[in-house]
């Protein structure tokens, strides 16, 4: 007896891919191959345009392996799936009509009890009806906008604290002589953090669960760069050092084992809209992994930086932001360093420009119009990225601290990082990041924090042009839509 099950993919945060295929409790028979234990542990291969591969895996408790196909669905979509083709023990054949009647009666009795749930809370005397996020937040969205993957699915949170205090900046002005394209940065105690925007007029469906509880944070001054890095300064990095992005790099067959070697091929992610609408709970539709595509050539090999001078440098992974940093003399900012810098001294506000998306009927940020990911729309002027420093500069004098492009930040992304950071009740002061890494969505995979959003960020799906909203990515993963900019102490 043969059966053909389909295996989705979970994210293209990276090159590689990542299939989990369990781990179940122990001893628990496997709904998806009746008869034998679940399957554990995951496949990790190459991405490569139109190109298949298969491997074999065991299968816990079952005396067999699994031959596993992997293929690229042509032409537009880059949705990759797997068809699992197995040989079953004779202890697994089970009747699959009892499977089904056995997951239908399950299904009921959940459904059932949720909605004694829901009624009863509806009916809590005193209680003016239950604030909850479900259906406004499309929580588990996975994106690669900023790493692409979202930032809802957190896990339990506890009730937010939406308390903006006020910012209290420090009154120290360095002596030394301003570095070149860099501004002072005071440093103060202020309340860093996102309230829910889904109620706003323009707050689109994400909660930004992983922003709150608000909290008291205090940073010392800095300097820190007026725009991003741009082209031409990272190319006098490169002519300096001969410097190798991530991008530009061979994928070694020890990262990816049992891939094809002609799989193993230097690329990145670029943004690719389909040709009609698609849906948005699906990154795969408008994002490929490209062969040739790095800094030089940010969305492919036939693409080049002829006339993007002053653009912002794309398809940075975070080793190349921090080895470029380090060579400049500076570093990269810590999260909490990095908003106190985008607020500008303006408390709680929603934008880096105010509360409201459009002041005086004027975009002031290089995002996303029109429907996504169709078609950019250009109404503030681009259709994707913009050179920087095209729209008013912030309070302190920062450009582009909304939109444009995602910034990497120094910290490590951990979903319930602000949590930890609430519960010690008192102001925290020059928080370095969290010591280690989780994103519940991909417990696994090591990310760093993004800031500011991108021209690909719109209230149909990514409103993280927010000021006190998270991004994440994976570390060896750039995009055309990631940069950096950098800071450094007084002297």
């Amino acid at each position: 007896m043969r059966i053909a099950l389909a295996v989705s993919w979970l994210d293209v945060s990276r090159k590689g891919q990542r299939v989990e295929l369990g781990p179940a409790p122990k001893g628990r028979l496997s709904p998806r191959f009746p008869g034998c234990l679940e399957p554990r542990g995951n496949l990790t291969r190459l991405l490569a345009a139109g190109r298949d591969w298969h491997d074999e895996m065991s299968l816990v408790g079952c005396e067999t392996k699994a031959t596993i196909s992997m293929s690229k669905k042509k032409p537009v979509t880059n949705r990759l799936s797997a068809k699992l083709d197995m040989a079953l023990p004779a202890n697994a054949r089970r009747s699959s009509h009892t499977v089904v009647i056995t997951w239908l009666l399950r299904v009921l009795v959940v459904i059932g009890a949720a909605s004694v749930v829901w009624w009863a809370i509806r009916n809590t005397p005193g209680d003016s009806g239950p604030k909850l996020i479900t259906g406004k937040s499309n929580i588990a969205k996975s994106k690669i906008e900023s790493g692409v993957s979202a930032n809802e699915s957190n896990g339990k949170q506890p009730v937010d604290d939406l308390t903006f205090g006020p910012t209290i900046a420090n009154t120290f002005v360095p002596n030394d002589e301003p570095p070149e394209g860099m501004a002072w940065i005071p440093g103060g105690e202020y309340s860093m953090g996102c309230a829910d925007p889904t109620g706003l007029p323009d707050g689109g469906p994400d909660a930004m669960r992983d922003a709150r509880p608000i909290h008291r944070v205090y940073v010392d001054g800095f300097w820190m760069d007026k725009t991003e890095v741009t082209n031409e300064q990272f190319k006098k990095f490169v002519e300096a050092t001969g410097y190798v992005t991530v991008a530009e790099r061979v994928s070694r067959a020890e990262d990816f084992p049992g891939a094809p070697v002609e799989n193993l091929v230097a690329g990145s992610v670029v943004f690719t809209p389909p040709s009609s609408p698609v849906p948005l709970n699906d990154h795969f539709q408008w994002w490929a992994y490209v062969k040739g595509a790095n800094w030089r050539h940010p969305t492919g090999p036939d693409s080049n930086l002829d006339g993007r001078e002053k653009y912002p440098v794309v398809q940075i992974g975070y080793e190349d932001a921090h080895s470029y940093a380090r060579w400049a003399g500076k570093r990269l900012p810590t999260e909490a360093e990095w908003e106190f810098a985008a607020r500008g001294g303006l408390a709680g506000k929603v934008y880096a420009w105010g509360d409201e998306l459009r002041p005086d009927g004027k975009w002031p940020a290089n995002i996303f119009q029109g429907q996504f990911p169709l078609r950019d729309l250009a109404e503030d002027r681009f259709a994707g990225i913009a050179p920087t420093a095209q729209f008013p500069a912030n309070p302190y004098g920062l450009y582009d601290i909304g939109g444009n492009v995602w910034e990497w930040c120094a910290d490590w992304y951990r979903a319930d990082y602000y949590q930890q950071l609430s519960a010690r009740k008192a102001v925290v002061r020059n928080p370095p990041g969290p010591d280690d890494f989780w994103d519940p969505a991909e417990p696994t995979e090591p990310k760093r924090v993004h800031r500011g959003g991108s021209f690909l960020c719109t209230e149909q799906y990514c409103t993280r042009y927010m000021i006190g909203t998270r991004g994440k990515g994976e570390v060896t993963t750039g995009s055309n839509h990631v940069g950096f900019r950098c800071v450094r102490p007084s002297r």
